[in-house]
């Protein structure tokens, strides 16, 4: 398991999901080989034949994300992915009639102890006692469990490629297996997401703890994207880290956690997507037999927060050990609007591959910086975020000089410096990472599962297309100047900390 950041995320599904091809041939083959269909539940499923290899890829996408958590419970959806892998009252007990009763009781322990340490003047003796309780239920419970029991039988019947990630929009589940064990794949997902047990809660707590540590607190850049989310958003969730803020690690517990499961995992809030050699009618008989019985739910709740608009630009810097580097992001537009494709191209045009006009100019031709890098969409697209960029100044280079002209290049947009030939460049360049996506079955699987979850049609992976070859070079300057303006930009750096001198030290 791993929470996949963000940036990185956008970037894989971007490819995929707006980069043009042939619409008509691409569109109408894949019609022919795609098969969907809807539990009477809810669930939606996409089946995309491809007979190219015996295997099959298989994805269940949930639609919840970091934006859909309850305030001080930041990071509660990466712990129940981490929770999806320990179980469930089948796989990975030894005595589940016995071990239940231990988790609830641990559970009330660490609640316990939790109140008595947020309080002004926590009682230390009581404090120590509380603990003591619950560590002692904890490892009673351990003797219960069968480490790592799903992963092995997983890992048994070839499975490959077994992981999920957690991103502020939502939260996938996937693994490659034999076309031959599908019904085993049918049997466990189910399983999983019907009869889940919050399994080595408190410990798995100490792995995403170890999680915040490297990615975050103990790393210069996550400790960098930390700060600029929280800075460039007041009020929308898109400013919470979806590993979650370290006091809200701590507090939840595992009644909280299935609370935050009951009202998200339900069959009309999650699609499965399976691509490869599988036969349709025996995917959807596999379907009905192990995935009716999950129970009909009340929808989730909708997000109702909207970001304010920002009244003018914002500024921060981070003294660290550590290369420089400025981040500069402009409040953009969600994925759906109908500024995003022209959005998505002036990214392109800026930052993607050697010829872009910024990595041609700043690292080629000026060698101001190592990298320089940005997109359309974070730290998610299913709401409004942000057209993001990132710049790394080479050695002895000052990170204003980089900043400065980034935004010059920027303000040559503005003005109308574009051409028909940078248009078609990004079209031919997205069009390849297009026919690259398309032979994977995991990416089909990916891309399909959140096109639907996004639109409710897998088809807008096609249908997107006609929208990038609408936009204009008038479209491209337009949206330039109504979105990236220094009242909507929030620019956060690293700059180097300089270690004291001996004399500064006497």
């Amino acid at each position: 398991m791993k929470l996949l950041h963000t940036l990185l995320i956008t970037l894989l599904l971007m490819a995929l999901v707006t980069a043009p091809e042939s619409r008509a041939q691409s569109l109408e083959a894949f019609e022919e080989r795609v098969t969907e269909f809807t539990l009477d539940n809810g669930l939606h499923f996409i089946i995309i034949q491809r007979d190219v290899a015996p295997v099959a890829s298989f994805l269940t996408m949930v639609n919840v994300g970091s934006v859909n958590e309850p305030v001080g419970q930041t990071g509660i959806t990466h712990i129940f992915e981490h929770m999806a892998f320990k179980g469930t009252h089948t796989i990975g007990t030894k005595d589940i009639e016995a071990e239940l009763p231990l988790i609830e009781a641990m559970d009330d322990a660490y609640r316990a102890w939790m109140r008595e340490s947020r309080k002004p003047n926590a009682d230390e003796e009581k404090l120590a006692e509380l603990w003591a309780e619950f560590e002692r239920l904890q490892d009673e419970s351990q003797e219960y469990v069968v480490n790592n029991e799903f992963s092995m039988i997983v890992d048994r019947e070839g499975a490959v490629g077994m992981n999920a990630f957690v991103s502020a929009d939502e939260t996938a589940f996937f693994y490659s297996l034999p076309q031959n064990k599908a019904e085993l794949w049918f049997k466990l997902e189910a399983d999983r997401f019907m009869n889940p047990v919050m399994r080595e809660f408190y410990i798995e707590k100490d792995v995403i703890w170890e999680e915040r540590r490297d990615r975050t607190d103990n790393n210069p850049i996550g400790r960098l994207i930390e700060e600029f989310s929280s800075v460039a958003f007041s009020a929308h969730p898109y400013k919470n880290p979806p590993v979650g803020w370290p006091s809200d690690i701590d507090a939840v517990t595992i009644r909280e956690t299935l609370d935050f499961y009951e009202t998200y995992y339900v069959p009309q809030n999650m699609t499965i997507s399976i691509a490869g050699d599988v036969d349709p009618a025996e995917m959807r008989r596999l379907a009905e037999k192990y995935f009716s019985a999950m129970p009909k739910a009340e929808d989730p709740p909708a997000l109702s927060v909207i970001e304010p608009e920002q009244r003018g630009e914002r500024r921060f810097t981070i003294e660290d050990q550590s290369q420089p580097i400025v981040l500069i992001g402009y409040k953009s537009v969600d994925g759906n609007h109908p500024d995003s494709p022209a959005m998505q191209l002036l990214s392109s045009i800026l930052f993607d591959g050697r010829t872009s006009r910024i990595y041609r100019s700043l690292v080629v031709e000026e060698q101001l910086a190592l990298q320089v890098s940005g997109f359309n969409g974070f730290p998610g697209d299913r709401f409004p975020g942000l057209f993001m960029i990132i710049g790394v100044p080479n050695q002895g280079v000052d990170i204003a000089e980089i900043e400065e002209r980034i935004l010059e290049e920027i303000e040559r947009i503005k003005d109308g410096d574009i051409s028909e030939s940078e248009l078609d460049r990004v079209r031919r360049q997205a069009r390849a990472s297009t026919i690259r996506g398309l032979q994977s079955n995991m990416n089909l699987a990916l891309g399909f599962a959140r096109a639907h979850i996004r639109t409710n049609d897998w088809r807008t992976v096609f249908t997107d297309i006609d929208k990038l070859n609408e936009v204009t070079v008038e479209d491209i300057q337009r949206v330039a100047n109504t979105y990236l303006k220094a009242q909507n930009r929030t620019v956060g750096a690293i700059v180097t900390k300089e270690e004291p001198t001996a004399s500064a030290e006497n």
